[in-house]
């Protein structure tokens, strides 16, 4: 699994603003961050490709769980991608300008059904990460509030 900053080194996919994007987009991965153990708030990242004729397409953004199971874009402005889209004109736009277009691709996805997934996967490691760390004293305690 690749992390979301290695789309910066893909090479730019240039495609005009104006064309709608389809929802071509397949999940590549989703990695919730260990935040030292704090349960108040998970975090990670989630990446979605499109192979399209002119090279590989990723958008990948930091996501942030509110409430158990509710999880939001930690920062809409932030969507990394090698997508560069250009204007009526012929320019690229900036990311100020790509950020609504970007935040479509987004909205359209099923995004936060597969960081529910990872987060079910992490609740269910927990109680046998307690196990490993001994059963006992604060390791387990800790794991045990973060199963809780």
């Amino acid at each position: 699994m690749s992390p979301a900053w290695t789309l910066r080194a893909w090479p730019p996919v240039y495609r005009a603003a104006a064309q709608p994007i389809p929802c071509a987009f397949e999940h590549r991965s989703t990695r919730v961050f260990d935040d030292d153990g704090e349960p108040a708030q998970r975090s990670g990242q989630t990446m979605w490709v499109w192979g399209t004729d002119d090279g590989d397409i990723g958008v990948a953004w930091d996501w942030v769980e509110g409430a158990r199971g509710v999880v939001a874009m930690r920062d809409p402005m932030s969507v990394l991608t090698n997508l560069k889209l250009i204007g009526d004109g012929g320019e690229v736009l900036t990311a100020w300008q790509s950020a609504r277009h970007l935040n479509e691709i987004v909205f359209m996805l099923p995004w936060q059904r597969e960081v529910r997934r990872a987060l079910q996967g992490q609740d269910a490691a927990l109680p046998r990460l307690a196990r490993a760390a001994g059963g006992t004293g604060a390791g387990a305690a800790a794991w045990a509030r973060l199963a809780a």
